[in-house]
């Protein structure tokens, strides 16, 4: 039996669905909250970056930052899930993924699977739907 697990998510929720086959019922597999997603980068930690000194001369500047706290937070939750996601997949859980997230969390979320996992991943949708319950969520997979 082909199992799909669907994972619908953004920085601060997660909602896990399986699906037997085309047609079949959604089933809520887990629910999963991230309340630190929904701060914002001033409320997660400094808003400015450190200060340096330049390696020759007397110039002092700012250091760069790859990536905002809030957006660090972000890509610490894709790796959580990501987690979720490969304990399932080598339990035999699901044999097909699909996932649908914000675009930028999206992303984050394909950066943290494993390439393996990733293989199982047969379609993904840029949209944010993490509150939706299943029988609507099941309109938005129609298509795809």
């Amino acid at each position: 039996m082909t199992v799909t697990w669907i994972l619908v998510a953004n920085r601060a929720q997660a909602r896990l669905f399986e699906s037997a086959g085309r047609g079949q019922e959604l089933q809520l597999v887990r629910e999963i909250e991230h309340p630190e997603g929904r701060l914002a980068t001033h409320e997660l930690g400094s808003d400015r970056p450190g200060r340096t000194h330049d390696s020759l001369g007397q110039g002092r500047h700012a250091m760069g930052k790859e990536h905002d706290a809030a957006e660090q937070t972000a890509i610490r939750f894709a790796k959580q899930l990501s987690v979720l996601l490969e304990e399932g997949r080598t339990q035999n859980r699901f044999t097909k993924l699909g996932l649908i997230a914000e675009p930028r969390f999206l992303g984050h979320l394909r950066s943290a699977l494993s390439r393996e996992t990733a293989a199982t991943v047969v379609a993904s949708l840029d949209k944010d739907l993490p509150g939706i319950d299943a029988k609507e969520l099941s309109h938005h997979l129609a298509g795809i």
